[in-house]
């Protein structure tokens, strides 16, 4: 007789697993209605938007492609299982999936799925008041380019959204006799550098004779939008020398754009030895669930203290800033907020944020960089800021001025040329320094916060825990650590959705389950 698939399934998979829980809750996780905007009434019968959400969610948590997705729905009897539908359940095509990821792209509610999850743990009673904060890079899904390779790959591009008249008007300038067709590089002797630099200089001829064509011009939109990559192309990564040749920028463009099919990634540094292509994913977490609370994608040049208060954005609503001065000035009684992370997240401004919402920090702050040869540091030096101060070790005192919320600086000068410490203190002819941050008296406070060994302790027993979530984040490279779509908003949304995964598989460890008064542990 044949079996249904909880028939062959029960029993047989943990009940904590997400197999378990999509199975037992699913319908009410994603109901159909949940995503009634995105379909018409009209027409031919689609697949049920839930069974298209539990695959989307599987798919995530177990790193697979589309098709790969869908042929674990036909074949894998667990699939069926989660989804609520016996084993001879009809599979759909893969560019289901596809269609289903741009319909919620073009929704008003795109990361719907996350926000369910993360409902769910609200409901259940899951999420607190505690943050850890971190990133990780997200590889970009494209071959790294180099300067030729941007150049050609920007004209080719341009021309192919060219109409007809306008295309060859174009290639009419081009002077370098490369068609533009190929993408592969041409084929020169690349340990010559007169070719390399002759190949650079005729691309670069053809670049600039396209936008003289195009200058002053009413353009369409991926034509403008194609001529825009090329100006930037060429001015972040091309030279006029004073001989009238064009040559490569020596050094790195700030914000440099590295591809021409994905504008939006950059080059990114993890470490200072460790650098990558692509975006950065930054999400924050409960510490104490293990329910991640808020994901974003950056590209990959962007500091994590840049988006650390969209991160806690939760907390911040929670206590506005006129109502957490409040609390403070009347020394009115309640569980405050807590948000940790490393040093990355430790700045004056964000340190600021947190004094002002009354969110107690769990974020380092590094001390002050040491000079060259182990000469003093800055915490050496006693800064009073009420009295615009500045003491050095050898008890010399002198006076700074300026606005307070700009970067202010105290000079010794003349009082090193005699003093005894001097060998120790600095090497410069003008004596020694001392910059006064605009932030200084918070950065202050940080420090001696996290001088304190119950404060040391309890960082040390939290924070890693973000850092475990990122390794199950991306433990898998399709999907996972490597980006499999393009473009800052796809690759957010992708992260965002391996998210949603992640805390369901979370949830299904934590029991959630449904009562006559809502979700449970």
């Amino acid at each position: 007789m044949w079996l249904g698939s909880a028939q062959v399934v029960e029993g047989r998979v943990p009940p904590d697993s997400i197999w378990s829980l999509l199975h037992r809750e699913g319908h009410r996780l994603f109901p159909d209605e949940m995503f009634a905007d995105l379909f018409s009434d009209r027409g031919r019968r689609s697949i049920p938007p839930q069974i298209v959400a539990i695959v989307m969610v599987l798919q995530k948590c177990f790193g697979k492609t589309d098709r790969e997705a869908v042929e674990c729905f036909e074949f894998d009897a667990r699939w069926k299982y989660a989804c609520g539908v016996d084993l001879d359940y009809p599979s759909f095509a893969h560019t289901v999936l596809v269609d289903m990821r741009a319909r919620l792209a073009r929704s008003e509610r795109p990361k719907r799925i996350f926000e369910v999850t993360l409902g769910a743990a609200h409901g259940a009673g899951l999420v607190g008041s505690r943050r850890v904060l971190d990133s990780t890079p997200l590889y970009d899904a494209v071959a790294t380019m180099d300067t030729v390779t941007l150049v050609r790959s920007a004209i080719r591009a341009l021309l192919r959204v060219a109409d007809a008249d306008l295309e060859a008007e174009l290639r009419s300038w081009l002077t370098s006799g490369d068609d533009y067709l190929s993408l592969s590089k041409p084929q020169i002797d690349w340990d010559d550098p007169a070719e390399r630099d002759a190949l650079i200089e005729t691309r670069a001829r053809d670049a600039y004779a396209c936008l003289v064509v195009l200058d002053g011009r009413a353009l369409t939109g991926e034509v403008t939008d194609g001529a825009e990559m090329l100006a930037t192309v060429v001015g972040q990564d091309l030279v006029e020398g004073d001989d009238g040749v064009f040559g490569i920028v020596r050094g790195v463009a700030t914000d440099r754009v590295i591809f021409t099919i994905d504008p939006d990634a950059r080059h990114g540094h993890k470490t200072q030895s460790k650098g990558f292509d692509g975006c950065k994913g930054h999400i924050a977490e409960d510490p104490d669930s293990e329910i991640i609370t808020t994901t974003t994608v950056t590209p990959g040049n962007v500091g994590d203290g840049a988006v650390a208060a969209e991160l806690i954005d939760d907390l911040i609503k929670d206590t506005p800033v006129k109502k957490a001065r409040d609390n403070r000035s009347r020394k009115k009684k309640r569980t405050r907020s807590k948000v940790f992370g490393d040093a990355a997240y430790g700045s004056g401004e964000f340190q600021g944020v947190l004094e002002d919402h009354d969110i107690e920090s769990g974020c380092k702050t590094q001390a002050p960089s040491p000079p060259k040869g182990g000469l003093f540091t800055k915490d050496r030096f006693t800064i009073d800021l009420d009295a615009q101060t500045v003491t050095c070790p050898n008890e010399v005192t002198v006076t700074f001025l300026g606005p307070a919320d700009r970067r202010r600086l105290a000079y010794f000068a003349d009082h090193c040329s005699a003093c005894a410490l001097r060998s120790e203190c600095t090497t410069s002819k003008t004596g020694r320094q001392i910059a006064i941050n605009p932030n200084e008296a918070i950065l202050a406070r940080a420090r001696a916060r996290q001088g304190d060994p119950a404060w040391r302790a309890d960082y040390r027993a939290t924070r890693p825990k973000v850092e475990r979530k990122l390794g199950h984040l991306m433990r898998h490279r399709h999907g996972g650590r490597r980006a499999r779509v393009r473009g800052q908003t796809k690759v957010d949304a992708d992260f965002n959705l391996l998210a949603a995964a992640a805390n369901l598989a979370r949830l299904a460890v934590h029991g959630l389950h449904t009562t006559p008064n809502g979700w449970a542990i």
